[in-house]
This record gives structure tokens, C-alpha cells and sequence, in this order.
């Protein structure tokens, strides 16, 4: 962690100012593109980000548990105007918190953010045209007012100061030390030590050949399998062309390539499940050691893609479990013992560390409290729009990244969009714009995803329509197509001008 903490120290900002135009809230991945975009394509706009947290990065400042990384490429999860130069496609937490904090003062973003700034409450008055926008300051506890024209969240999707983790029976009893890996402890030191690790997503499938490599015996406990896929964490034909084309151009045809064979594989699983369970059995055999039980510890019951896929960086888990230092094992938990924890299948598996990697808890847009005329809205009641706004919400919009792809090739969609927005109201002279839900579109689900932080939070989130601008494609070629040349004027987005102006643009600090 000692990489990471020296990244986290480099850097500081100034307070925000009290008016801007834009109000951007969240300085993670999606906050710090967004503000580069409206720096590139409204630079007539004045704006301000609200970080929560007191360094720019999101999740990647967040989570501290061992060998953190992307589980996406980074040629795709990088900015698309900032090349990834890295020689390691697959990139580790300090290397990607790093390089959002590089774009940041590359391009002057950094004074623009007021840190420890949480957003919790936010009032649309439709006469001015105006959001009035309430954070409690983490650092005075005082609570603060700002005022923009156009509120842009970027906050993520999970909550920050509270994880998921079932009601396991007997924790009390445990000797050993019991944790959430969200909130990873500092002192942890796992040498010589057994650990169980409860989960295999992404999560855990980090963590587990990390603790491995550092010298314990470790036991990957799943309830069910996941879907697992290896990739080599070094792209040689990234770093080939990065010599022969410069940065650049090597950079936007690595993405595009990543991005065509991804969704050509997403494409194969959905329209031929049972070829592509084939397919990652057979490269599961390659890496898994003789007559191992690969049906009954990487076999799941959904189809591919009906959940992320897992990746495994250079197939460090599988190496693991080869050498003998990681065992998998697929089971229910009865009740955790004094010295670990007891499965249904009566084995006892004996630890001097327990780590739950159980998933995150989601939250709509930070649960910030949002009223429009002082009438309460809930956002999950609403229908998304092109997947960046909601039905009968006025200039209020969200980033909300791909859940079969890079979160970043989304929220850079959307940022450009709302700039095309902002423009068209400028030109238009239109100080309102708020897409208004058709009657003949049927709710669906916002996420077709089966995963199980998904399905808990079905209530939160806002519905999706069977048809566009309503639609989530969770294509990044149609959004493409819809985002970026599409039509503002689509018969759906109703424009307003106001009588009333909005305040002039302040640049004092009082409030901040």
C-alpha cells in the first residue's frame, strides 16, 4: 500500500466557487473526464466538482485491499482524449489512481474541486432555471450552498461507507480477525497464515492469489461459481504499435480493436450460450491442473454474461491453485466456529483470518435527496433516458458506466453528450431541457444482469423502456451512433427558456 499512500499525498486543491454553470459531483474516473470534456467543448462554462473524499480517484483511492487493478483493459477504461501509455494493459490501483490524478493537472482540473464536499440534498427551482445544492463539509461538519444551472452526477454506483455482507451466524465467535474487504485493515499481516476468503467475483479473485503470493495458505469459499477468463496482463501488440505509431494513433486503434472483440464476445454468449461455456471450459483446462474438479468449482448455473465475466491477469488465481497455496471450495457456510468457519457439508475450514468479499451495496446517485419545486423526487420511480438522464427531471444528468465493458467508454459518451446538450440550449437560447416520458413505453429493468448486488437494488434504480431513447443498449457502436451524432431535437427532449435569470457568476469562496 505504500505506492498508493504516496500517490494519495501529491496532491491538493483550491475551494470551489458558489455559482457555476455545471456542478459536477464526484471526482472519480467519470467527474474528471466530464470536466475535461466541458473545458474542450463548453469553455464559455464556468464549473465546479464536489468530492465526498479528500483526494480525486473514487474507487480507486477507496479500496486498499491487496493487488487491486482493473478487471478492464485499460486501453478502454483509460480516457479516450488521454492515451494509456502504461506497459501493463491490466493495471494495478496505484497505476490507474496515478494517471486520473496526472489528467487532472495535465489539464488544470485540480483547482477546480472542493474535497470533503458531500453532497446531500438538491432543489430544482423551475422559474430560475437554477439547482440549489447542499453539502455538509467533511472537515468542519458545516453545511454548505451552491447554486448551478445544470447538475451532472458522477458519484458511482455502490455505497462508499457501507458493503455488503450477509448475516453470517456465529461471527461473535470467531478468535481470528473478520472483515469486509471494502474496508481493508492497515496492520493486516498475513505471512504464514490461513485465510478463507468468502466470495469469487472480481473482488476476491484479486485478492486471493495477492495474499498467496505474500505467504499464506489461502481457501476461496464460494457459495456458486463464476465464470472466470485469463488474459495476459501485458498487451505486446499495444507496446509494439506505441513504438512503430507514437502514443496516439496506437492508442485509438487498440481501443477500437478492444472494444469490437469484447463486444463480439458479449454478442456470442448471448446468442450462443452453450458455444461459449465450451469455449471457457476448455481454457479453463489449460491452466487448471490434471483431473481437477473444474464442474464442480468453476462451472455456474447462468449463462455467460448473464453476469461479468471474472478476469484473471496472466492466470495468476489458476497458478496458485496449481502450487498448492490457494484451494477453491464450493459450499454454504452452516456457522462460523471459535477457529474459523463450519460448511453445510459438515468440513471445518480452520483460519486465522476470515475475509468476506461478499459485494458491494449500490445507491442511486450518492442518495442525495432531489426535489424539483420542493416536491420530492425519486429517481427510481423515473425512466433513464439514453441511460444519462430521467424522465421529467429537468437538467439533471448521470454517469453511469457499461456493466459488460469499461465503465470509462459510457461516461465518455455522456460527457460529450451533455456538451452537445449544453451547446444546443445556448444556441437555442433555452435555459431548461427535460426529456419527457413517453405513455406507450414499457418499463423494464434498468440492468439485465443477474449479479447479486444488482438484484438486491432493483427497487432503487430507475426503470429502462423497451425502446430509445429509453433503452440501455449496453453497446458502446449504437450508443456511439445515439450520443454522439444523434439528434438533440429528438421529439422527446423538451426545451424551455425561463423569464426569470439566474444569479450571475460568483467568484467568491464565502460558502466554500
Amino acid at each position: 500500500m505504500a505506492d498508493l499512500e504516496r500517490v494519495r499525498k501529491r496532491y491538493t486543491s483550491s475551494a470551489p466557487e458558489a455559482h457555476v454553470d455545471v456542478l459536477i459531483v464526484g471526482a472519480g474516473l467519470s467527474g474528471i473526464g466530464a470536466a475535461w470534456h466541458l473545458q474542450r467543448h463548453c469553455p464559455d462554462r464556468s464549473y465546479a466538482i464536489l468530492e465526498g473524499r479528500p483526494a480525486i480517484g473514487g474507487t480507486w483511492d477507496l479500496f486498499r485491499y491487496p493487488g487491486i487493478r482493473s478487471d478492464s483493459d485499460m486501453y478502454t477504461l483509460g480516457y479516450s482524449f488521454e492515451p494509456w501509455t502504461d506497459s501493463k494493459a491490466i493495471a494495478d490501483g496505484p497505476t490507474i489512481l496515478n494517471y486520473v490524478n496526472r489528467v487532472a493537472d495535465k489539464y488544470d482540473i485540480r483547482r477546480h474541486i472542493g474535497f470533503q464536499h458531500h453532497v446531500t440534498r438538491a432543489d430544482f427551482d423551475s422559474e430560475r432555471a437554477l439547482w440549489t445544492v447542499e453539502a455538509t463539509r467533511k472537515d468542519t461538519d458545516e453545511t454548505v450552498t451552491f447554486t448551478c444551472n445544470w447538475l451532472h452526477m458522477c458519484s458511482g454506483y455502490y455505497n462508499y461507507r457501507e458493503a455488503y455482507l450477509p448475516d453470517f451466524p456465529g461471527t461473535d465467535r470467531f478468535k481470528g480477525r473478520f472483515f469486509h474487504a471494502q474496508f481493508w485493515p492497515e496492520d493486516l499481516e498475513i505471512g504464514g497464515k490461513t485465510v478463507v476468503v468468502i466470495g469469487s467475483g472480481a473482488t476476491a479473485v484479486t485478492i486471493v492469489p495477492e495474499m498467496a503470493k505474500a505467504g499464506a495458505q489461502v481457501i476461496m469459499l464460494q457459495r456458486s461459481p463464476t465464470y472466470m477468463i485469463s488474459r495476459p496482463a501485458i498487451d505486446k501488440l499495444a507496446n509494439r504499435l506505441r513504438k512503430l505509431l507514437g502514443d496516439k494513433a496506437s492508442y485509438g486503434l487498440i481501443r477500437w480493436r478492444n472494444v469490437l472483440v469484447q463486444q463480439f464476445y458479449f454478442q456470442l454468449a448471448r446468442k450462443r450460450p452453450e458455444y461459449m461455456k465450451q469455449f471457457l471450459r476448455k481454457e479453463l483446462l489449460k491452466e487448471l491442473p490434471p483431473g481437477y474438479e473444474v464442474d464442480r468449482h468453476f462451472k455456474p448455473t447462468y449463462n455467460p454474461w448473464d453476469q461479468r465475466l471474472c478476469l484473471v491477469p496472466d492466470a495468476d488465481l489458476f497458478g496458485c491453485i496449481r502450487e498448492g497455496t490457494v484451494e477453491v471450495v464450493t459450499d454454504t457456510i452452516e456457522t462460523f466456529t471459535e477457529d474459523g468457519v463450519r460448511l453445510a457439508s459438515g468440513r471445518e475450514l480452520v483460519a486465522d483470518v476470515v475475509v468476506a468479499a461478499t459485494g458491494l451495496k449500490l445507491q442511486l446517485l450518492s442518495d442525495v435527496q432531489f426535489t424539483v419545486d420542493g416536491a420530492t423526487k425519486k429517481l427510481g420511480d423515473t425512466m433513464t433516458y439514453k441511460g444519462m438522464m430521467f424522465g421529467d427531471v429537468p437538467n439533471l444528468s448521470y454517469s453511469f458506466g457499461y456493466t459488460n465493458a469499461s465503465w470509462t467508454l459510457k461516461a465518455d459518451l455522456t460527457a460529450g453528450y451533455l456538451c452537445r446538450l449544453l451547446n444546443h440550449m445556448k444556441a437555442t437560447n433555452t435555459q431548461v431541457a427535460v426529456p419527457r416520458r413517453e405513455a406507450d413505453v414499457r418499463e423494464v429493468p434498468f440492468l439485465d444482469f443477474t449479479s447479486g448486488y444488482v438484484q438486491r437494488a432493483l427497487e432503487i434504480l430507475p426503470k429502462q423502456g423497451d425502446r430509445a431513447p429509453w433503452k440501455l443498449h449496453q453497446n458502446y457502436a449504437r450508443d456511439m451512433a445515439s450520443l454522439k451524432l444523434g439528434k438533440i431535437e429528438d421529439g422527446v427532449m423538451e426545451f424551455r427558456r425561463t423569464a426569470v435569470a439566474a444569479p450571475a457568476r460568483s467568484l467568491t469562496k464565502e460558502n466554500a
